[in-house]
């Protein structure tokens, strides 16, 4: 015959206790769950403009944009995604020019894409009204990367829509493109860039 240790109601009572309240510690602690915002741009509806200053006119342009998405976390201000553009979309309405353009000052064969990744969001964008909000990222262009801080207006549209806008300028000779100033032509060192962005704007919760 096996003898069975007996162990007190009392005693199975004490070693359960700590277990219990460690359960009910778990139920009352504080949920934490991080909250993020995603704007996605529609490439058919955004248009992205270039003006660049001469001595006898200013060259209009446009490039197309291949994809963009910026999700950031209104809380810490850090951000990702990505804006990218078709270098070898960009034209002017000339074809020398916007061959020179691509051979000589943006070598777009070589460096196809534009992209700008943003890193951190200063601003919140309010559910109504116009709002301003400052994106710093690296600017990626001809293979060298740039800090910049762009300032976009955000507006809700109809449908759902948002609309965000930003101007700025791209010191290019600066950053090591060719300037294509000739003998009687003088062109500006810096091209000015105007984004006129539509896209969804949602909060989502990023993976853990």
């Amino acid at each position: 015959m096996t003898l069975r240790p007996k162990v007190s109601a009392r005693r199975g009572a004490h070693a359960t206790l700590p277990f219990l309240l460690f359960l009910s510690a778990l139920s009352f602690a504080p949920r934490l769950s991080a909250q993020e915002s995603v704007f996605t741009l529609d490439p058919a509806k955004t248009t992205v403009e270039f003006n660049l200053s001469a001595s006898l006119h200013t060259v209009h342009g446009t490039f197309k944009l291949k994809s963009g998405v910026i999700h950031f976390d209104p809380a810490s201000g850090k951000a990702g995604g990505a804006i990218v553009v078709d270098a070898l979309s960009g034209e002017s309405g000339n074809d020398s020019r916007d061959k020179k353009m691509h051979q000589e000052v943006l070598e777009s064969p070589k460096f196809s894409e534009i992209v700008f990744v943003p890193t951190r969001v200063a601003g919140a964008v309010a559910p109504q009204g116009t709002s301003q909000v400052a994106v710093t990222g690296e600017f990626k262009l001809h293979g060298q990367d740039h800090e910049m801080t762009l300032t976009f207006t955000v507006q809700p549209g109809p449908s759902g829509e948002t609309q965000a806008t930003a101007q700025f300028p791209v010191p290019f000779v600066k950053w090591g493109l060719k300037n294509p100033s000739t003998f009687l032509l003088h062109v500006s060192d810096n091209v000015d860039i105007n984004i006129h962005a539509i896209g969804h704007l949602v909060s989502a919760t990023p993976p853990h």
